[in-house]
């Protein structure tokens, strides 16, 4: 399979046109990753533009495609998106990681009522161009047209309310239903949410204030995953439930 990099601007080239990656991306490409005149590189801009091409020249700091194929893949449809508690060491960032790879359309990060990491305001926006980072870095390995997006830091307050909008799923052990149980239609409009609590679990308190606010509660299996298995773990049963696998 051909190499596949980022532009970091949306992508207008047409067959024939070139396309010239620069800076972290061109040193990716040229010192990591040893591209040479001629091979055949995918590129993409993260946003659906699919552009197949042949290296034509190769330096540290620029590498030019030409392009001789494009095709603009559509965008997602319902949108599965993860609230991902923040969790303690890199619990939380190796599930941003693996729901890249597994197809997720957004991940939110919640500032849960256990979670033992906390964000203040300066942590917050590090945060998230952390996860940013790893986002994108997942979705170029994975080949993927979209690049999934990076919410802002959440309060359990802001996601009652985006229950009144989108289809809320909380993952919780004790629930009865199992997330393979519930109907699922590949033409909702409505985002599909999966909110993952930290590593002590949802307390009852914002599970109570989820439901009320039109969250169901849904459960993986018999046993308890860790919160960097539990979401990438429901989007391997979405897609397939979705039609997307």
């Amino acid at each position: 399979m051909a190499l596949h990099f980022l532009l970091d601007e949306p992508a207008s080239a047409r067959p024939g046109d070139t396309v010239t990656l620069t800076g972290a991306e061109a040193h990716h490409a040229s010192t990591v990753r040893r591209v040479r005149v001629g091979e055949e590189v995918t590129v993409g801009d993260g946003r659906g533009a699919w552009l197949v091409g042949d290296v034509e020249s190769v330096a540290p700091r620029e590498v030019v495609v030409r392009i001789r194929e494009r095709t603009d893949a559509a965008s997602p449809s319902p949108r599965v998106v993860l609230v991902q508690a923040l969790a303690k060491g890199d619990r939380d960032e190796l599930a941003v990681q693996a729901a890249t790879e597994l197809g997720v359309d957004e991940i939110v990060p919640w500032q849960a009522a256990r979670s033992v990491s906390r964000w203040d305001a300066a942590k917050a926006a590090n945060g998230r161009a952390r996860w940013a980072t790893i986002v994108r870095e997942a979705a170029k390995q994975a080949h993927r047209a979209w690049v999934p997006e990076v919410g802002e830091l959440t309060t359990t307050a802001a996601l009652a309310r985006r229950a009144a909008a989108s289809r809320l799923l909380i993952l919780e052990p004790t629930a009865d239903t199992p997330l393979s149980g519930i109907a699922l239609d590949a033409d909702e409009a409505r985002d599909l949410v999966l909110v993952v609590g930290p590593e002590g679990g949802i307390s009852s308190e914002e599970l109570e204030a989820l439901r009320t606010a039109g969250a169901e509660l849904v459960r993986l299996g018999d046993t308890v995953l860790r919160t960097s298995t539990a979401g990438p773990a429901a989007l391997a049963v979405l897609s397939t439930a979705l039609g997307r696998w």
